[in-house]
């Protein structure tokens, strides 16, 4: 389950770290690029199509001339300056567009968070390995307590997880030590834990590996939304301030602007917390079974040697 697991070559005694594979840290860096333009693409041709907007149609053919034209004469109006069409979903998708260029970054905040949600899932899932936990390691525990080391070494090859891993090592450490005639009864219980202790260290970079980002959007989802609002009010504020009576179409704009970017910065912010603290929850829980168990091999060794 590590990154960087250890393997012995054919005829060689000593263990062979196979290197990571650069494509995980550069994974991050992909998925954000990659919904960033998959975002601007959605924003300006889903939610900024003619079909959302009243006159769309005709606003659109009238500016597509003008291009093809050369832009030659006074430059129409574009589709998406006018109002969203008044119900159905054209009306929620012009609403979001109206939210300004803040959307897009917020959408690609919005989408990196499911994809690193669903990618730590599957990764957590498969640390879990087969049946509860808990279960296993008192298996593991009940079998150690009568000796049976093999036993629970093919328990924890049935596992398949995060946790079997860790005390595999140790208990191939464990068989090591009591056929090591030299050592001290304490060096041997020492080097069984720091042999536990290592395994566990490989596992955790896996389990923790791009929580970060989770943390991140929680707190940038926010920010980002929060930018967006105060341009929206500048904008909504702006048309108060004209001469006369306000524009409606530009207070309705900036109004729009603030309270898109405020709902999907704060819905980003919330979804990240959320799943932040549920993976951190289930890692700590299997990071004190590694401990647990790796408690009980050194006590069955001090016990049994």
């Amino acid at each position: 389950m590590a990154d960087s697991k250890q393997t012995t070559q054919k005829g060689s005694a000593e263990p062979q770290i196979k290197a990571a594979s650069p494509f995980k840290s550069w994974f991050p860096v992909i998925v954000i690029i990659l919904s960033f333009i998959l975002c601007q693409f959605v924003y300006h041709k889903i939610f900024g199509s003619p079909d959302n907007f009243e006159g769309g149609d005709e606003a659109y053919a009238a500016y597509t001339a003008w291009e093809e034209g050369g832009k030659v004469g006074e430059e129409p109006a574009h589709w998406t300056e006018g109002h969203p069409k008044p119900e159905g979903t054209e009306f929620m998708m012009g609403i979001v567009h109206k939210g300004g260029f803040v959307i897009p970054i917020a959408m690609t905040l919005m989408l990196v968070l499911w994809v690193f949600v669903v990618e730590r899932a599957i990764t957590i899932f498969a640390a879990k390995g087969k049946g509860n936990i808990d279960v296993f390691v008192k298996k593991v525990r009940r079998l150690l307590s009568r000796g049976d080391v093999d036993g629970a070494v093919v328990e924890c090859d049935k596992h398949q997880g995060s946790v079997g891993t860790v005390i595999k090592a140790g208990l191939r450490k464990y068989k090591e030590m009591v056929a090591e005639p030299n050592l001290a009864k304490e060096a041997k219980k020492g080097a069984i834990q720091a042999e536990i202790e290592e395994a566990t260290m490989l596992e955790l970079p896996m389990l923790d590996r791009n929580l970060s980002i989770l943390s991140t959007l929680a707190s940038l989802g926010t920010l980002v939304g929060l930018i967006g609002t105060v341009l929206g009010m500048i904008r909504a504020f702006a048309a108060l301030g004209t001469g006369g009576a306000p524009n409606a179409a530009e207070l309705s704009v900036g109004i729009s602007e603030a309270l898109v970017n405020t709902a999907l910065g704060i819905t980003t912010s919330a979804l990240a917390v959320i799943f932040y603290n549920l993976y951190t929850t289930q890692i700590d829980g299997m990071t004190y079974s590694m401990d647990e168990a790796g408690y009980s091999i050194v006590q069955t060794f001090d016990v049994r040697n």
